[in-house]
């Protein structure tokens, strides 16, 4: 197996670090301010980055993200610029290697502080909340739905963007009175359509897409939304094979659901409890996660990098 990029360290001002992506202040090529994106092969669940990462894993996340913005262009407008680590200047051959593939070159933009999730399963946090609340994030559901089952329709559930620790789940009326009325109307209709659409995408190619999350960004002076950071990959989505769907239990996955399966048994043996640092994941579950993402990736965009 292949080395893992778990961080990078370039001569490249304000760094930051997110879960999973490094970010540096760039000039694009026609002068005006950028943000460089690197897809680390780091790999978080339940908000806590593991001790190991998952060889090829930001390759596989950028060349997905990539695909979808490209396929989404003529619907919204998206942040990325170009992919190619040359155009970058002062760095030298070997960091430019580690670059190849899981860089991305992004107008610098005012990110909206709210993630928009799309749910039209019932899985995941949502079902543990079903379970206590007969709801999810708030918006109740029709009694004696299954874990795994799709939903009567779609919902928007917002959430709270954070920096460290756990996003927060809130109400649509309290994102609103956070970035304003209009701009959350307009978020929630662009989530639910462009969930609608890539649904029916993977739906074509054997994947149903069971819920996602979207970030967004303003260009100063505009109110037209425009997406940033990554769009339906493996760690922002649910991606379940169609052919194996059976409501009422966990499902098979092309995500990282492997990994939380693996974490729940850790915490359920007592051996972890949920906060940082994250256990190291043994070889069997970064090949197996690695395997699935390559599945997604060569169903939704046709190929996988080498």
């Amino acid at each position: 197996m292949s080395h893992a990029l778990l961080e990078t360290d370039l001569p490249l001002p304000n760094k930051r670090q997110g879960k999973v992506r490094d970010l540096y202040d760039i000039d694009l090529p026609d002068g005006s301010p950028g943000v460089l994106i690197v897809a680390t092969d780091r790999i978080s669940a339940f908000d806590v980055v593991m001790g190991n990462g998952v060889p090829g894993k930001g390759v596989l996340l950028t060349r997905i993200s990539t695909f979808w913005f490209e396929h989404f262009a003529d619907r919204i407008d998206h942040h990325l610029i170009a992919t190619d680590p040359d155009l970058l200047p002062g760095l030298t051959m070997s960091q430019r290697r580690d670059l190849q593939g899981r860089s991305m070159l992004c107008r610098k933009l005012d990110v909206v502080p709210i993630e928009c999730v799309a749910r039209g399963y019932l899985a995941g946090s949502g079902w543990k909340d079903y379970q206590r609340s007969g709801a999810v994030c708030g918006v109740a559901l029709p009694l004696g739905l299954r874990n795994g089952d799709q939903l009567p329709e779609t919902i928007f559930t917002p959430a709270t963007k954070a920096v460290t620790g756990h996003d927060e789940n809130i109400a649509f009326e309290d994102a609103a009175a956070r970035v304003g009325e209009d701009l959350m109307l307009r978020l929630r209709q662009l989530t639910l359509d462009l969930y609608g659409a890539a649904g029916a995408y993977a739906a074509e190619r054997g994947i149903i897409l069971a819920d996602t999350k979207f970030e967004f960004g303003l260009s100063p002076g505009s109110t037209e939304p425009v997406l940033v950071d990554e769009i339906f990959t493996p760690d922002s989505s649910r991606f379940w094979p169609a052919d194996s769907w059976q409501p009422g239990s966990e499902q098979a996955s092309f995500d990282k659901q492997y990994v939380r399966n693996y974490l729940e048994e850790l915490v359920a043996a007592g051996r972890w409890d949920k906060t940082a640092p994250g256990p190291e994941l043994p070889p069997d579950v970064v090949e197996n996660t690695l395997a699935r993402y390559r599945e997604a990736c060569q169903r939704l965009t046709g190929s996988v990098p080498l």
